[in-house]
């Protein structure tokens, strides 16, 4: 498939340097696709594993972009780093590979680890040689993450861990995870009080990886069994009991990127190109879908500055979270509606549109249900 004719506009007051890496990404981008290094997919940030594809962004210095030098970073903007994840992901570029620990891991650490946590995984993850995940989501729980059931009792030394782990995007090529556990037994009126977090190296003895396949026979998401796994002192993540304020921090990350309304933009151009003669849907429904694509992207870059100045942004994020997943649900019908005939249904192309649309029930679940996240947004809009 050809690189994409269809761009996203910068917002107004574009920063001049930002719009400048930006040319540069698009640049590299359209090389790599001359050369096949890759194909366009949707959902690419979590299904396109590609670790060659992520060094090749490493030596570029585009992997760890806000981590300070003397981690080994780059030390440039949250404004810098979302042109080139943006960029990326309207390429359908593949970076599920390095894709979780730059966009939630890195930012964490730089917040709640230790100096001895920070120097040992930071530059290893700005060389794309250090893969995380994520492991919140428990079997029976749904989005209700203060349901958690996952243990961790003190032992000898640090922590042993029991319980399960799902929907644990590349934990059987990841590295580590970090892990949401209990550490004091709950209190039905203070739910969200004795969690805690901890790094979990996914190769170490009492962790088994279980691989969950999808109807169309992918793979990418794990379960994740916890069968007292022993994590020293060292690799408890922030502060024993924070683990509740910690993770909705980190969940402003997960939730307001671009990768909420882009997972399936490299449907776009090509269906605006390969249009239906008569159109099957009707033009107004294609520029209603390109508007909402528009202001998404000038919600997601305000939030990417809010938490650039260290604002709490978890109200905003939930909205970029609930209405990108929307659009790009909408964008996958809308595709899969309205292909020409006119050659457009080529292997990779229909391929592509399926995929777009066996993807599309999960949009609204993945990052926390659009439902649950509905009430965060009114709670904190002071609504009853």
């Amino acid at each position: 498939m050809s690189a994409p004719r269809l761009r996203l506009v910068p917002p107004a007051g574009a920063d001049a340097a930002a719009e400048g890496l930006r040319a540069e990404v698009r640049t590299f981008v359209a090389e790599q696709l001359a050369a096949g290094a890759f194909t366009p997919s949707v959902d690419s940030w979590l299904c396109g594993w590609d670790e060659a594809f992520t060094a090749a962004l490493a030596r570029r210095g585009w992997l760890g972009m806000t981590v300070p030098e003397r981690y080994g970073g780059h030390g440039r903007t949250f404004g810098e780093r979302y042109v080139v994840t943006e960029e990326l992901l309207a390429a359908g570029a593949p970076v599920a590979a390095h894709w979780i620990a730059d966009r939630q891991i890195v930012p964490s650490l730089l917040k709640y680890g230790t100096e001895e946590q920070k120097s040992h995984y930071l530059p290893r993850i700005v060389a794309g040689e250090c893969f995380f995940g994520i492991g919140m989501s428990e079997p029976d729980s749904g989005s209700d993450l203060a349901s958690v059931r996952t243990r961790a009792v003190p032992v000898d030394g640090g922590w042993s861990l029991t319980g399960t782990k799902v929907w644990t995007s590349g934990a059987h090529r990841a590295h580590a995870f970090i892990v949401l556990a209990r550490t004091a037994p709950a209190d039905p009126a203070r739910r969200h009080d004795g969690l805690s977090q901890f790094i979990v190296d996914l190769r170490s003895p009492g962790v088994q990886v279980r691989p969950i396949v999808s109807m169309n026979g992918r793979h990418h998401f794990n379960e994740v069994i916890l069968g007292a796994a022993f994590v020293p002192d060292s690799r408890v993540f922030g502060q024993i009991g924070q683990g509740w304020a910690q993770v909705t921090s980190e969940l402003a990350f997960e939730r307001s990127g671009p990768e909420r309304f882009l997972s399936t933009f490299p449907l776009l151009p090509h269906a605006v190109e390969h249009r239906a003669e008569p159109p099957a849907v009707p033009d107004a429904e294609l520029g209603r879908l390109v508007a909402r694509v528009a202001g998404l992207h000038h919600m997601s870059t305000a939030v990417a500055g809010s938490l650039q100045r260290g604002e709490a942004a978890d109200v905003p994020a939930a909205v970029v979270k609930v209405l990108g997943t929307t659009v790009e649900g909408d964008l996958a019908d809308f595709a899969d509606r309205d292909t020409g005939d006119d050659g457009a249904q080529t292997a990779p192309w229909a391929d592509l549109v399926a995929s777009a649309v066996d993807q599309r029930p999960g949009f609204t679940l993945r990052g926390g249900t659009n439902e649950v996240l509905r009430g965060v947004i009114a709670r904190g809009l002071g609504m009853r």
